[in-house]
């Protein structure tokens, strides 16, 4: 969902690292796998200007880019992603899945994108998503049998793709919390949780989900947040704990955009915040979030949603969290 179009001048205001575009290295498309090359070039990004990043104790900046591309391709407006194996999972608003191969320089630093490559979702029946209601995909999850789960506003479902590798065309739909969204403010949030799946909506609410049903953990406030409020629009499970990250953003008009990331409680509850990312550093609509075990403790991917905008960015921030050992 994106709450600021009037985005003015914000994109030309923040600070980015003065280097040249570097092309992602091609990939060549198996015939009849359903997957297409995507042009794409990538450039680094620091977080700006000082105090616009604040990082806990604990929480160090390994590395940025922006991932530039042009017209309607495939590689922009994206909503959220998943790590897998090294390879960036993503959906757009536009009822695309990326695939693109994360590059990291000699000392573990990222550093760009490789082999991107696109396909259309489908329909139950089978037929490519061709209309905005049906294509409007905000979170993702690999369960942990493999299966690639979808959230999509608007028309609020979770529908099951089936195995990454070999990708059913004709989705089945699994449980999804029984609440009526509003239109454009649906489940932003999308995470593998004990026995299922656990799901998060922007405006509030948060549930946990298996192939029976879904349960309510924290129920939907009686008045919803507002776009000024932060508010929840990625979700990822702590490969180090019992808990989650999340990723929100505040964005008050005409162009005061925030983000935040804090760790959440099994029963819902956030900790301190981690990660705070508001003008004058770098800062853009930031909807997804990734979490990956390292040797000294977990690794955030914090992706931003340019909503086909030339004012808005597509940006890739990575953030290296220690883990205390006991």
């Amino acid at each position: 969902m994106n709450p600021f179009r009037r985005f003015g001048g914000l994109a030309a205001a923040l600070a980015l690292v003065a280097c040249a575009s570097v092309p992602a290295a091609p990939w060549l498309p198996t015939a009849g796998d359903g997957w297409t090359a995507a042009a794409a070039q990538t450039r680094p990004v620091g977080l700006g200007l000082l105090p616009g990043a604040q990082l806990a104790a604990g929480v160090r900046f390994a590395g940025g880019i922006v991932v530039t591309s042009t017209g309607t391709t495939p590689l922009r407006g994206l909503s959220d992603l998943k790590i897998l194996d090294g390879d960036l999972i993503s959906v757009s608003d536009a009822g695309d899945l990326v695939r693109a191969r994360l590059r990291l320089d000699h000392h573990g630093r990222l550093a760009g994108l490789d082999q991107p490559r696109v396909r259309r979702l489908t329909l139950t029946d089978g037929r490519p998503i061709t209309e905005k209601v049906d294509g409007d995909a905000e979170g993702l999850v690999v369960t942990a049998t493999g299966d690639l789960l979808i959230s999509f506003e608007r028309d609020h479902r979770i529908w099951n793709y089936g195995p990454l590798a070999r990708l059913d065309t004709h989705p089945v739909p699994v449980a999804a919390p029984d609440y009526a969204f509003p239109a454009n403010d649906g489940m932003e949030g999308l995470s593998a949780a004990p026995g299922g799946w656990r799901a998060a909506g922007e405006s509030g609410g948060i549930w946990d989900c298996s192939p029976t049903g879904c349960r309510t953990v924290v129920a939907p406030p009686q008045i919803l947040l507002a776009d000024t409020d932060y508010r929840i629009t990625g979700l990822d499970r702590d490969p180090a704990g019992d808990g989650w990250f999340a990723v929100e953003r505040s964005f008050r008009p005409p162009a005061d955009v925030r983000a935040r990331v804090r760790r959440m409680a099994p029963d819902g509850s956030p900790g301190p915040v981690l990660i705070e990312l508001k003008q004058p550093g770098t800062v853009d609509n930031f909807e997804g979030i990734a979490a990956v075990a390292t040797p000294g403790g977990v690794r955030l991917y914090l992706l931003s949603d340019d909503n086909f905008s030339d004012r808005q960015r597509t940006l890739l921030l990575a953030f290296d969290l220690e883990v205390a050992r006991h």
